[in-house]
């Protein structure tokens, strides 16, 4: 049972706002007890998950459309970041529930638990703040 998120009337602006060179990225957050718990194929596993169906259940999205592109399809940007636990990655789920991000928070089943989430495509400077203090995933 992974959670959709739909898009609000604040999320994404409209593709031709990505004409200034912003770069369009992917967030990924992976969950760091679970990378210190896991073996490391599993958590990487698990933020794929998210990444494509944050991707799919927006396939029609100017923005989605524009990332997976022929022209862009070889140079997708996406960035891992990581949060400390299972309470971090909900409450950063609901964060951007508020702020109309649209993302992809996964719930493996059938233990039912938030693993990771990964926004659809946005341009960075839409999105980037809301990531700004958390780590990158190393």
């Amino acid at each position: 049972m992974s959670q959709f998120t739909s898009d609000s009337p604040n999320d994404a602006t409209k593709a031709d706002d990505n004409n200034n060179g912003d770069v369009l990225v992917q967030y990924v957050v992976l969950r760091r007890d679970l990378i210190d718990a896991w073996p490391l194929g599993s958590v990487v596993t698990q933020g794929c998950h998210a990444s494509v169906s944050a991707i799919w259940s927006h396939k029609d999205d100017p923005h989605t459309l524009q990332y997976c592109s022929p022209q862009n399809i070889n140079s997708m940007h996406k960035v891992t970041l990581e949060v400390k636990g299972e309470t971090q990655i909900v409450n950063l789920s609901e964060k951007l529930n508020a702020g109309g991000i649209a993302h992809k928070l996964w719930i493996e089943q059938p233990e039912n638990i938030p693993t990771c989430l990964a926004t659809k495509p946005y341009p960075k400077s839409t999105v980037s703040l809301v990531f700004k203090k958390l780590k990158l995933c190393k």
